[in-house]
């Protein structure tokens, strides 16, 4: 089927979030630190399609958005394959040399500790949702398995491997919108949801034609920069065509190659789970991790990937420039380049993914990835942003 006649306008004001109607924030913005970079930027592998395009009604870019913002899908289940590609080296000798009490509490139940993993590689997520009180995410390994449970007010995370279980308590449990509160980005909604906030007039926005996603009729959504020095080429949602809700999201590199995020459901159903999905009691013998909500001013969730593409990721940051080639500066305070304070696994990672780069700002290094790259300046000021190099060169140059 030829790809719909297609529309940029989204009928979206100035000041409003497609999605949900809320106050739209900034654009699209980027992660700051270079190991941060790799924790936001998780990628999902394509759902299978099935052989023909379905045939559905023409729908304009407009429509489409106000289909996915009016999308109520309280129930479902499902399973989601999970790749990334994001041109890190392996990131499992320097996970193991950090230890995991360099986030959350120690212990290998800890969401924010478990679901590094899927900063690279292939892996597989079953999840459930039944309302705003009720999801679980798990993570299927060889032998093994990792769950993060939110079940009204309690939120439980159990590593199989280990035995050991982590365990908090949600303080606005069961409140309008609440859901991603308790539980990680993990599906190509909560992509979408990012990738929307992007859609400016620095955004190209189409429909491309039709597909199937998980047996389902889906319209497919692309958004484009318009920008010259964004590294991103375009992100294409498939959206299932009776639901609204997404169920594919793929981000393609303007470098060409495979996605750095590609997001699909395999298998969905939107029934209501059985309520059994979502009860957790703690294993005999399993060492159980207590933390309270906001202690020791700790995050009182978890981390969802891709929260550092957020307005609100940046804490303390400047930002230069607008829409897609948004760049934030921040300062480490670290003074002779970003390895000087940094020994052994960190600072070999950094050093494996730095290029020597000076200008009228003076010399830097600048760490690269697929997606986001990075310039840290000798005199510890940070640039970072889903830019290109001599983008951050220049905004460095123009800074000074």
């Amino acid at each position: 089927m030829a790809p719909y006649e297609s529309d940029h306008a989204t009928g979206t004001g100035p000041d409003e979030d497609p999605r949900s109607g809320r106050r739209k924030a900034a654009r699209y913005v980027v992660p700051v630190a270079v190991v941060g970079v790799a924790a936001a930027t998780i990628g999902l592998v394509p759902a299978l399609a099935a052989s023909g395009d379905p045939d559905l009604p023409k729908i304009s870019a407009q429509q489409l958005i106000e289909k996915i913002a009016k999308s109520d899908v309280q129930r479902m289940s499902g399973t989601v394959k999970v790749s990334t590609d994001l041109g890190l080296p392996d990131l499992g000798g320097l996970q193991d040399s950090l230890g995991s009490g360099q986030e959350g509490d120690g212990s290998s139940a800890d969401p924010r500790t478990k679901l590094t993993e899927l900063t690279s590689g292939t892996h597989t997520l079953r999840v459930a949702a039944d309302g705003p009180e009720r999801q679980k995410v798990s993570l299927l390994q060889r032998d093994a398995e990792y769950s993060l449970i939110h079940n009204s007010k309690d939120v439980w995370g159990y590593d199989s491997a280990s035995n050991e279980v982590f365990h908090t308590t949600a303080q606005h449990s069961g409140e309008k919108g609440d859901k991603r509160e308790h539980q990680p980005s993990a599906t190509p909604d909560d992509f979408a949801e990012e990738a929307l906030k992007s859609v400016d007039d620095t955004t190209s926005v189409t429909v491309d034609g039709t597909t199937r996603i998980a047996g389902r009729d889906a319209y497919q959504l692309v958004i484009k920069p318009k920008q010259a020095g964004s590294t991103v080429r375009a992100v294409t949602i498939g959206v299932d065509a009776k639901t609204g809700l997404p169920l594919k999201f793929t981000l393609a590199p303007k470098s060409g190659g495979a996605p750095v995020l590609d997001a699909g459901f395999t298998k969905v159903s939107f029934a209501a789970p059985p309520a059994s999905t979502f009860d957790f009691r703690p294993p005999k013998g399993a060492k159980v991790t207590e933390e309270k909500p906001g202690e020791d001013g700790r995050r009182e969730h978890a981390p969802g990937f891709g929260e550092e593409f957020a307005p609100g990721g940046l804490s303390g940051a400047d930002t230069i420039g607008e829409g897609w080639t948004t760049i934030a500066k921040f300062d480490t305070g670290a003074k002779g380049g970003p390895t000087s304070s940094q020994e052994g696994a960190m600072g070999g990672f950094l050093g494996s993914l730095g290029d020597q780069v000076s200008g009228d700002f003076g010399k830097g290094t600048v760490f690269s990835t697929r997606l986001v790259n990075a310039l840290i300046t000798d005199d510890g000021t940070v640039y970072a942003g889903a830019v290109t190099k001599d983008a951050l060169v220049k905004a460095a140059d123009a800074d000074k």
